[in-house]
């Protein structure tokens, strides 16, 4: 069966044979590739990909323990998601009947591609699977953020026309195309229950499938010791938009520095808050600014350090060194960062949002807290401030339960291999693909 992936970027095997930096995104998607391709022959599965790149078509040799595969490039600006590129049907179309595939299975509904294809491919081949849901994202974008800071525009902001209200907007933009997407589509994939209501809204008609994600492969390996870790280290595995609720963390810190004054906080990701020079102060945005203002007025100078960019091997060295995984979102759909914590035992405390309790158990994995938009926030003066004494309440009973350590870190790694099951994901991959073939 021949079964044509579209992504948002190119795997690793692609990368490495075009000489291209290899994107640390969408982890799980270089999982379940790996899986596929070492299993394409028993399988039966032929595969393509086709991702942002040229408008060009590369057949990729074969590596050890694996299948050659088909690679296509189309036109799409992903660092502007929330515009449609003129062309990108046309050559959509070009690769699909270049290919003849049985099934186009379309990963996300965040970019421009995935209404591409569901505009020119028939609906009953389409299978797209939800990753994030760009219309629930631009709802809590703003993440309680003080009214000064979304007004705010800096140089940075001004010159890329990227300021926090423009970049909700874009959400919007890219939510529109989402929900189009979906209604165009003949069969959904899902794995939260905030998935199923959306796609049974969007896409009523079409069949939805349950299917759990395959994340990176050095993230079965390994598992988290209290005795090898900093203590009182919180890890915030991304910090570069207010969705991520970075704001939320640094607000809390005074409180739990008050009770562990060792504490420090650990960000991964692009750091927006570089000053050192003024072409970094040019450069920051309007977010970046409220971050170094929380950092000092909270005092909070040599607590948070920013990481940059880690490798899959480095962001599973820095959760293992870690006390504490914090996902302080406004909104999620399942983390993946969540279920690589979990993965590794690493004690977790996140905040209730979105499809985080599909794959997380609250008092079981892990602590939570109310998140973004409960009710308990409703009539608080100051809502981020609010929100941000529920998670140092959290962490602080975290770290003063320690006996329970050990009883969250065992059910989290339990439940983390069983939602992450890489064979088993990939079995109901392959059960998916041939129930669509045979409705064909």
């Amino acid at each position: 069966m021949k079964i044509l992936w579209i992504c948002n970027i190119a795997l690793p095997r692609i990368a490495e044979y075009l000489h291209m930096e290899a994107s640390n995104k969408e982890g799980w998607l270089a999982g379940l590739s790996e899986r596929l391709l070492e299993q394409g022959r028993e399988s039966g599965i032929e595969l393509a990909v086709a991702f942002p790149a040229e408008d060009l078509k590369w057949v990729v040799p074969a590596a050890e323990y694996e299948t050659q595969f088909t690679a296509y490039g189309f036109h799409e600006d992903t660092v502007h998601p929330e515009n449609y590129p003129e062309g990108l049907e046309r050559r959509l179309k070009e690769i699909i009947n270049d290919f003849e595939p049985a099934v186009v299975h379309c990963f996300g509904t965040e970019y421009p591609h995935a209404l591409a294809a569901a505009r020119v491919c028939h609906g009953e081949k389409l299978l797209i699977g939800i990753q994030g849901i760009c219309t629930l994202c631009a709802e809590s974008y703003l993440a309680d953020l003080p009214k000064r800071v979304v007004k705010r525009v800096t140089f940075r902001d001004f010159i890329r026309k990227d300021s926090i209200l423009q970049q909700k907007e874009k959400f919007e933009k890219r939510g529109q195309m989402e929900r189009e997407a979906l209604g165009l589509a003949g069969f959904v994939t899902g794995r939260t229950e905030i998935d199923r209501s959306f796609a049974g809204k969007y896409s009523p008609k079409a069949t939805y499938f349950s299917m759990n994600e395959t994340l990176r492969r050095n993230f079965y390996e390994g598992c988290w010791e209290e005795e090898n870790c900093e203590k009182h280290s919180i890890f915030v595995s991304q910090g570069d938009y207010p969705l991520k609720g970075l704001h939320y963390v640094l607000r809390a810190m005074p409180a739990i520095l008050e009770k562990y004054p060792d504490a420090k906080v650990y960000v991964a990701g692009n750091s927006i808050v570089n000053r050192q020079s003024l072409k970094d102060r040019i450069k920051l945005p309007s977010y970046g600014k409220y971050l170094l203002e929380l950092i000092e007025r909270g005092g909070l100078q040599g607590k948070v350090q920013f990481l940059g960019r880690l490798s899959a091997e480095e962001m599973k060295l820095r959760f293992l060194k870690s006390h504490l995984f914090v996902c302080a979102s406004s909104m999620e759909n399942s983390p993946n960062s969540l279920g690589e914590a979990m993965l590794l035992g690493v004690p977790c405390v996140t905040a209730q949002v979105g499809g985080v309790t599909s794959v997380f158990t609250p008092g079981q994995d892990g602590l939570a807290y109310p998140g973004f938009g409960a009710d308990c926030y409703r009539d608080a003066e100051d809502p981020e401030g609010a929100q941000a004494q529920e998670l140092a309440r959290t962490v602080l009973q975290m770290w003063e339960q320690e006996e329970k350590i050990p009883f969250y870190t065992q059910n989290a790694r339990a439940h983390g291999a069983r939602n992450h099951h890489a064979r088993q994901n990939y079995d109901r991959l392959l059960t998916i693909y041939a129930q669509i073939g045979e409705r064909k």
